[in-house]
């Protein structure tokens, strides 16, 4: 019996490895569809080394601080909303769009946009955003679609990632990745 469970496993182990490589090719096969954004501050406030004064939460002094204006480029046909996940790669908890998920909808067949600013600490967005989904860090600081960074000038560093998406309606969450990007925000 133990010699049948053996030679079932090792039997088994190929087979298996053989499955989950094809599955690794198929998923980068998927992003290889994806085209790359040329993404910059278009905002003389921000260098992407260090959060410009001011621009950090309420809770460490921020004073109205908001997301940088960017300037994208290189969007690809059928991209009709741009996200922008802003994130802390030094706290896991608050990385990969932690600190906000924000859309802006954009025409399609727009290959150049200037995305305008976002105040933090609220969820009355601008004309033409809509927020993916708040920061997850109400209890720290004041609840809302993005909150600056808030590392109480710790070094953390900060980051946002530009998605160029096609989503189907204005209630859609679920988004078609048609371009991306990052671009560093720089630490505090």
């Amino acid at each position: 019996m133990k010699h049948e469970a053996l030679l079932m496993m090792l039997l088994f182990i190929p087979f298996a490895l053989c499955a989950l490589e094809g599955a690794a090719s198929e998923k980068s096969k998927a992003g290889s569809h994806i085209a790359p954004l040329q993404v910059s501050f278009a905002d003389t406030l921000w260098d992407g080394k260090r959060v410009p004064d001011g621009q950090q939460c309420q809770r460490f002094g921020g004073n109205n601080p908001s997301t940088p204006r960017l300037k994208i480029q290189g969007i690809p046909a059928g991209t009709n909303a741009i996200i922008m996940e802003y994130s802390d790669r030094s706290y896991p908890p608050m990385d990969n769009g932690g600190h906000g998920k924000i859309g802006y909808s954009i025409p399609e067949g727009t290959t150049e946009i200037v995305i305008p600013s976002v105040p933090g600490h609220t969820f009355d967005v601008p004309e033409g955003f809509f927020v993916v989904a708040p920061h997850q860090g109400p209890g720290w600081d004041t609840a809302g679609a993005y909150m600056p960074p808030c590392s109480g000038g710790r070094g953390n560093a900060y980051y946002v990632t530009i998605k160029a998406v096609h989503r189907s309606s204005d209630e859609d969450k679920e988004f078609k990745v048609l371009g991306q990007a990052a671009l560093e925000l720089g630490t505090y």
